[in-house]
């Protein structure tokens, strides 16, 4: 694990800070999201980041598996949006790679995703460009020889906050 600071880029009014982990197969990838799962005590906007085939899906199906999700994480890809209950929260996973204008997304009804409680997973989130509610944190997973490269990074305090405890 790596820490990195100030890039320069900000969002939501905070300097982004960001911590690096080497991934060198699915089980580390899993492991990352059940310990994300293990700090997080609020609501989230995470946004996941990478090519095809990096492990966006994977890492939120174990996200949402280790806040109890009992029933089976389908991924998105076709449906747009999957709804959850997690933690007797609210959870959505949406992967909007089939989105060509962030218009298309009206009628998805996206407002209940700006609730404070409510988890939120958005793979291809640049599609969704001004549709979605400003993320607290993003994750970047990049390949890295044969396994992945993660680079988690806050946007907001709460990213913050969970993003420091993280272990």
């Amino acid at each position: 694990m790596t820490e990195r600071t100030g890039s320069g880029h900000a969002n939501a009014g905070h300097i982004e800070y960001g911590r690096e982990w080497p991934l060198p197969d699915e089980a580390a990838t899993e492991a990352l999201a059940v310990r994300l799962a293990h700090v997080l005590d609020d609501g989230l906007v995470l946004y996941l980041h990478g090519p095809l085939g990096a492990g966006k899906t994977s890492f939120a199906r174990a996200l949402l598996t280790a806040l109890g999700v009992g029933e089976r994480v389908k991924s998105p890809t076709y449906s747009l949006v999957e709804s959850y209950m997690a933690r007797d929260r609210p959870a959505w996973h949406l992967d909007l790679y089939r989105i060509a204008d962030p218009g298309e997304l009206e009628w998805l009804g996206l407002d209940a995703l700006a609730e404070p409680a409510a988890l939120v997973l958005v793979e291809w989130p640049e599609r969704g460009a001004g549709a979605l509610p400003a993320a607290d944190l993003e994750l970047r997973l990049d390949y890295a020889g044969l396994g992945r490269q993660a680079l988690l990074r806050a946007f907001t305090a709460r990213g913050e906050r969970l993003l420091a405890r993280l272990p």
